[in-house]
């Protein structure tokens, strides 16, 4: 309940009220400070999932979700997508502002020249059996970074902070390539400081040390693209996971692992891979017939889902998803069109003109057009995640460095108990 005060509101609770200050938003929803609400009512919120909790404040990303925004440090993300690189991103979400020509050469140069794994390290790929997934193998080797790069752990210690990013931007794609060469039996690739970080990336995933590896100009823009459109989306679960490991003064290494695993679960970052196998299923077991695909959710049959609408933010078009399909539309055109992409369009299609879908806001996301692109790349579908992972990257860094800058407790939740009360313990031949 507000106050005449316009800066306060007033909680009215069995036994008293409590005032709480309000803490203005440049942009979007304002909170209520809650303060010493525990100690002066004897109550906490109770809120699952965060719905409606701003667990901190960020200056990081801004999201619309109503209006089907999406800012990076003020810069609309179709500005981004279509005249920066990944690297400029990057550098603008870690240090707060777009890098000058000389920034961005000198933040090039250091990622180029920090590629290189220590040769043991490769050995620690060997202990993955060949069909693990690449997240979960992906998030150790991480973890194992930090024991090769200790005089970077102290997250006090900005040149120790700005080391430590300067790693993990450079050295997780290669982890990620070397992962992958690992689960085929590959040799490793060297990287080579001649190409940029996507040609290179791509090189060590799919070249050979026996050959000169050809550069696909229109692969490169349409990952370096992708990556951007995933660079960071606010308070999400791994980000969040981020920030309240780092709470703990953990270091850069761990937190980034525990954003990883987060990202690994299914309801988090497998939603590409999700649209892929539900394209190929109704191409393979149903005709390819979008229109009785589509009755057949609206009636809500049972095992039938409709994968890559709708958003947990977005209430309207996923800013991403345009931009998604357009180059969607450029990859696949270039290797000669795609059944799936055709599919996937009368798909959109009809959820854009059906009341059913436009009622229930059920718009395509980032993920309905991304696996297409992915797999024309010729990433495994067990892979997409991992892209997803390399692309939110500089947004984990950028709010884990936030997250220790605030200077803010560690991060620890209350609850509301709900089990049985004080029991006597009963002796194990009573029971």
């Amino acid at each position: 309940m507000a106050t005449e005060n316009n800066d306060k509101v007033v909680l009215h609770y069995p036994g008293g009220e409590y005032e709480m200050e309000i803490k203005r938003a440049t942009e979007g929803n304002d909170g209520f400070e809650l303060g010493k609400l525990l100690g002066e009512t004897g109550l906490v919120t109770f809120d699952p999932g965060y719905v409606s909790t701003g667990s901190t404040e960020s200056k990081i990303t801004y999201i619309d979700g109503d209006e089907g925004i999406l800012r990076h440090r003020g810069y609309d993300i179709a500005d981004l997508a279509n005249n920066a690189t990944f690297n400029e991103v990057s550098y603008l979400l870690i240090n707060g502002e777009l890098p000058t020509t000389e920034e961005l050469d000198k933040f090039n140069s250091e990622l180029r020249h920090h590629t290189l794994l220590d040769e043991d390290f490769k050995a620690a790929f060997n202990i993955f059996p060949r069909n693990a997934h690449p997240m979960a193998v992906l998030a150790s080797s991480v973890n194992i970074l930090s024991a090769y790069y200790q005089d970077q752990l102290d997250p006090l210690d900005e040149e120790q902070l700005d080391k430590a990013t300067v790693r993990l931007m450079a050295k997780v794609p290669m982890l990620a390539a070397y992962a992958f060469r690992a689960s085929k039996g590959k040799p490793y690739m060297y990287p080579d400081n001649s190409l940029n970080p996507r040609e290179n990336f791509l090189r060590m995933m799919f070249g050979y040390p026996t050959e000169p590896y050809e550069v696909d100009p229109v692969l490169i823009k349409a990952l370096d693209k992708l990556l951007i459109l995933h660079a960071d989306h606010e308070q999400n679960c791994s980000t969040s996971t981020v920030r309240m490991i780092g709470s703990a003064q953990a270091n850069m290494f761990v937190s980034i692992a525990g954003g990883i695993n987060a990202l690994a679960g299914p309801l988090h970052g497998g939603a590409n891979q999700a649209v892929l196998e539900m394209l190929e299923d109704i191409k393979n077991n149903h005709d390819g017939d979008a229109t009785d695909f589509m009755d057949r959710v609206k009636n809500k049959e049972k095992g039938v889902r409709l994968m890559g609408f709708g958003h947990r933010v977005y209430k309207n078009y996923d800013p991403r998803a345009a931009i998604v399909k357009e180059t969607a539309h450029e990859v696949l055109e270039h290797f000669g069109g795609d059944e799936l992409l055709d599919l996937a369009m009368k798909l959109e299609e009809i959820a854009l003109n059906d009341d059913y879908f436009i009622s229930r806001k059920l718009y395509p996301n980032v993920d309905f057009y991304t696996g297409l692109i992915y797999r024309a790349m010729g990433f495994p579908t067990n892979f997409f995640t991992v892209l997803f992972a390399i692309g939110r990257l500089p947004g984990w860094i950028a709010h884990y460095r936030e997250q220790l800058a605030m200077n803010s407790k560690i991060n620890r939740p209350r609850q509301i108990y709900t089990g049985a009360t004080k029991r006597e313990f009963v002796p194990r031949d009573q029971r």
